[in-house]
């Protein structure tokens, strides 16, 4: 998962060749807005078949929560 969740980042964002951590910052690490937060959170609905709400989003603010997240979604299904 955590590779996939990497080609997605680096795809959607295009910061290819960037190490992610746990700890990296989707918004202020990625240089990310809005816009690509909508397109980064619709690439990972696609690709785990899941939907994430307008509200869970704004708790996402690092590549560790987004791994979190998605294993907590997966598990609930």
């Amino acid at each position: 998962m955590i590779e996939t969740l990497q080609n997605i980042v680096e795809e959607t964002l295009d910061v290819n060749g960037v190490k992610l951590t746990n700890e990296t910052r989707i918004i202020e690490d990625l240089d990310a807005d809005s816009l690509d937060m909508v397109e980064l959170i619709m690439a990972v609905e696609e690709e785990f078949d899941m939907t994430i709400e307008d509200s869970e989003v704004t708790s996402i603010l690092t590549i560790g929560q987004l791994i979190e997240f998605i294993g907590q979604k997966n598990n609930e299904q």
